[in-house]
């Protein structure tokens, strides 16, 4: 093999260890991108849970009233 043909094969191996780095950093970037989107979701899931209680908890409460109200009927 002469130097011509080594220095191809450098030149062949840099362009994919470069190539290599970038896709390494864009998946680097999508995974915090992700994982911030997980996050978010989950506070969302927190709310809506809380909202649902709150409203549960309202209706339970509703209804107790009624249920009281046709007692003293």
């Amino acid at each position: 093999m002469d130097n011509v043909e080594l220095i191809a094969q450098l030149r062949a191996i840099v362009a994919r260890v470069d190539a290599l780095s970038d896709r390494a950093q864009q998946l680097a970037a999508e995974n915090r991108s992700l994982r911030q989107q997980q996050e978010q979701l989950a506070g969302e899931r927190a709310q809506l849970l809380a909202k649902n209680e709150q409203a549960r908890s309202r209706v339970e409460a509703m209804i107790a009233r009624l249920k009281s109200l046709e007692q003293h009927t």
